[in-house]
């Protein structure tokens, strides 16, 4: 319920991506919410916050053809209080390199352009930008109040605007990723746009977007627009931090309630005597899904991913406790949830067939910023590849990445290891690493080396394809982030597939996370020490209390690893 003399919040949702969250982030804070439906709506709001998920031209050009971006353009040059986040924030500028025919509003002077994804020392920078990263401000603010030094806050982008002589006075904050700084939060007045999300900021997110609304209309038009600064470069620099991810396996148990579980090398039943015998062993509990994803959010879990592991008996549309885990969790919830688990194209029990993208739609909506896709990833790249390395833009994976975006799509990755004697004993084409035989590492008959084949439906079902061909491929398909799991490693708490991840780091330029074998704190710095992996994942020893997420990050602290507080 809003609290008294609170503004009501104006809601410029244009259609795409998950704007759930923001407005369960607002309404967090005891503000009303309406969403804007015509013209006349801009033109009587009180406040705008216009949320960006997707692609700036799909944005601008949702605007256009809704008849809102004269009255939009007009609020904003009259100084009245405007809240843009990410493409909300790039919409201020005259356009951007993602869609070059497609102009912005034009108030802020400059286009926006892509990070670019190797230094001047020709290392690598990961595109998009996804995780925690610092603000550095330029000047003072009160949007900036609650916040302290080393706060950090959620980005996910492959576009950004640099800060130029023309666009200067707008400036806020600036970031730094790579060699590049850019432009990560502008002011001018009461208007105001960040380029990392709030809303899944956790609470200095939500203090930010508290202190613009408290103070909506109240900053005049030059208050806050600072003095030109002679060198942006003396301002302090900020850093990527590496993320603890916390994995939820969610099925039906045999009384069909949704819990979490957890498998050995996939298999989520408890080894009773029974099952020994032939019989089943029980769905393991491991507690309700939306009581441990806040749990984990408090304890400081950088990300929550949600694994539908049980989709494939239904689809999603007819999956409603699913839904409504994630209604739930986006409630209290302000870190980026990722869900996987159903996303194709199939046809429910009345016959209506509905698309992969409408399942997608359907996480979005209910509080999903990513959705994560396996099997019919693998699909996708077979097709692609046995057409020679022509994309013929109808896989799921292609199709919600166009419409959402690179950085709103995960493909999983469930290889097993093949091992072999000699590269040359491994299938043509197929990638072959070596073992880590210093840490004592080898096959179960002295192999040497292995390669990964990759699998679908679970793990249940091997192709001919190896998983760093499958991961190079998903990256041209529009993958935005590889989660990199291995069956062998799964649930045997003896550390990550070091090789199996060097490998696949090294073909692709997105984001990788590392998941399948954590057991302990340590196994994390070894990771991020042994590798270029921007996040680690786990998922049982979290579940079964052996270690608290508080004690990975303190443990990647005392090491020296860039960890979000």
């Amino acid at each position: 319920m809003a609290e008294a003399n609170k503004v009501v919040v104006s809601i410029l949702d244009y259609g795409a991506g998950n704007v759930r969250s923001l407005v369960n982030a607002i309404k967090s804070r005891g503000y009303e919410i309406v969403f804007i439906s015509t013209a006349a709506d801009i033109s009587s709001a009180k406040v705008i916050v216009f949320p960006g998920v997707g692609i700036f031209g799909q944005a601008m050009q949702s605007l256009k053809s809704k008849g809102w971006t004269a009255e939009l353009r007009k609020y904003i040059q009259a100084d009245r209080p405007f809240f843009g986040i990410c493409i909300g924030m790039q919409s201020l500028f005259q356009g951007s390199v993602e869609s070059p025919d497609v102009e912005g509003l034009g108030i802020i002077p400059g286009n926006v352009t892509r990070f670019d994804s190797k230094t001047t020392e020709g290392t690598m920078v990961r595109v998009p930008q996804m995780g925690w990263n610092g603000v550095s401000p330029i000047k003072e603010s009160i949007v900036l109040e609650a916040t302290k030094p080393h706060d950090g806050v959620y980005f996910v982008h492959s576009f950004c605007a640099k800060p130029t002589v023309e666009n200067r006075e707008w400036i806020l904050t600036l970031t730094d990723y790579g060699e590049q700084r850019f432009i990560s939060m502008i002011q001018k007045g009461n208007v105001v746009g960040t380029q990392f999300h709030p809303e899944k900021s956790g609470v200095v997110g939500l203090d930010i977007l508290d202190a613009f609304l408290k103070k909506s209309g109240l900053v005049s038009g030059g208050e806050g627009s600072g003095l030109p600064v002679p060198d942006l470069s003396t301002y302090p620099s900020t850093k990527l931090a590496k993320r603890v991810v916390a994995c939820l396996d969610v099925r039906s148990n045999d009384a069909g309630d949704l819990v979490v579980t957890k498998g050995d090398q996939y298999d989520c039943r408890e080894a009773t005597e029974a099952a020994q015998e032939g019989s089943k062993g029980e769905i393991r509990n491991l507690g309700k899904p939306v009581g441990v994803c806040k749990q984990y959010y408090d304890q400081g879990a950088d990300e929550i991913v949600f694994l539908n592991i049980t989709s494939f008996k239904k689809g999603v549309i007819e999956d409603l406790p699913m839904l409504k885990v994630l209604e739930l969790s986006s409630e209290n919830v302000f870190v980026p949830l990722t869900v996987g688990g159903g996303i194709r194209d199939y046809t429910d029990a009345e016959g209506k067939v509905w698309s992969a993208l409408d399942v997608a739609s359907q996480y979005f909506r209910a509080g999903a910023d990513k959705v994560s896709i396996g099997s019919d990833a693998v699909y996708a790249v077979e097709e692609y590849l046995a057409a020679g390395g022509v994309a013929k833009c109808t896989s799921c994976l292609e199709l919600i990445s166009k419409h959402y975006g690179a950085q709103a799509v995960v493909v999983s990755v469930d290889p097993k290891r093949v091992y072999v004697d000699s590269p040359e004993a491994a299938p043509k084409g197929v990638f072959v690493g070596r073992l880590r035989v210093e840490e004592g590492e080898h096959g179960p008959s002295g192999e040497l080396f292995c390669w990964w084949q990759v699998t679908v439906k679970g793990g249940r079902e091997t192709r001919d394809l190896d998983a760093i061909t499958l991961a190079r491929v998903s990256e041209v398909l529009g993958a935005g982030e590889i989660m990199l799991n291995c069956i062998d490693m799964d649930g045997q708490c003896k550390g990550y597939d070091i090789p199996l991840l060097r490998a696949v780091q090294d073909a692709v330029t997105v984001p990788v996370i590392a998941s399948s074998g954590a057991g302990k704190a340590a196994h994390f710095s070894e990771v991020f020490e042994a590798t270029d992996v921007s996040a680690a994942l786990a998922a049982g020893m979290f579940h079964r209390g052996e270690v608290k997420i508080s004690e990975v990050k303190d443990h990647m602290r005392s090491v020296g690893i860039p960890t979000r507080s």
